[in-house]
């Protein structure tokens, strides 16, 4: 596998346990990727999810990935935060449609997009703030930060959080299924999933709390919270009824409510 140069982007200024914590996610994107069972799961209507392979991070932590194909209005497919391509995978995928986008959605979720890219040079890629700096191999058409994909403007909105150290994340808004789509924001992993001393430090980075939540890691790393204030409030006006995440069980009712509740410690401050 390519060095994507994940190792160069450390933030400097975390806390000691969030720094250590830090280096146990990111390292999960950049070990040996475990067997693939991915097949997509219908989540609503014109949206679909495969979970992927389990990546092997630093001191054994192991992270669930999760991908999601969006059909858009045309036929076309947008992937969002492409899992490990397996043959299974690439024929469900192209059962639904013809792939048109990749869409990474910050600067850690992008192991895999190679493969997709070149197994879908017509696609497009839109690069995350970040992402163009760390994957030189990459051919970008775009950025997030450009602004609304005047393909997708009707069809998709997404939200840039920006002022946090660690990553900037794109969250993703899909209309039809009314569904809000985060990365690693909001995690959650099933009581048992950590042993020993590793399940410790989850639990007090809030990533086996009982509901989903923002790892205090996250919290700790945004350092600009009136910008990161006023991306979340953009996400909080979206009429979210659903909200899918890369590590955790989807949340399948009263969407908006459990946004606010994973981000009152910002908001309310």
């Amino acid at each position: 596998m390519k060095n994507s140069g994940l190792f160069r982007f450390i933030p400097a200024k975390l806390p000691g346990v969030f720094r250590s914590l830090w280096n146990c996610h990111i390292y999960a994107y950049a070990n040996i990727r475990q067997g693939v069972t991915a097949m997509l799961e219908e989540f609503g209507p014109n949206i679909w999810i495969a979970n992927g392979s389990t990546v092997t991070a630093a001191a054994g932590f192991r992270y669930p990935t999760r991908m999601a194909v969006i059909r858009l209005a045309n036929g076309d497919l947008v992937l969002w935060s492409p899992a490990e391509l397996s043959d299974e995978l690439h024929a469900a995928v192209r059962a639904l449609g013809a792939v048109r986008y990749l869409a990474p959605p910050n600067s850690l979720h992008h192991t895999f997009l190679g493969d997709w890219q070149q197994a879908y040079p017509e696609a497009r890629v839109y690069a995350p703030p970040g992402l163009r700096e760390k994957r030189k191999d990459i051919r970008f058409d775009g950025d997030f930060s450009d602004g609304p994909i005047e393909a997708w403007a009707e069809q998709i909105d997404f939200s840039i959080m920006w002022g946090n150290r660690i990553t900037t994340e794109v969250i993703f808004f899909h209309r039809e299924s009314r569904t809000a789509i985060f990365t690693d924001l909001i995690q959650q992993f099933p009581p048992g999933w950590f042993k020993g001393w590793r399940s410790l430090i989850a639990r007090l980075d809030l990533m086996v709390a009982a509901e989903p939540s923002v790892p205090r890691k996250f919290r700790a790393a945004f350092t600009d919270r009136r910008a990161a204030r006023a991306s979340i409030q953009h996400v909080l006006a979206w009429p979210t009824e659903k909200v899918l995440m890369a590590h955790g069980e989807p949340v399948s009712r009263d969407g908006r409510a459990f946004i606010h509740r994973s981000f009152r410690w910002l908001i309310n401050k």
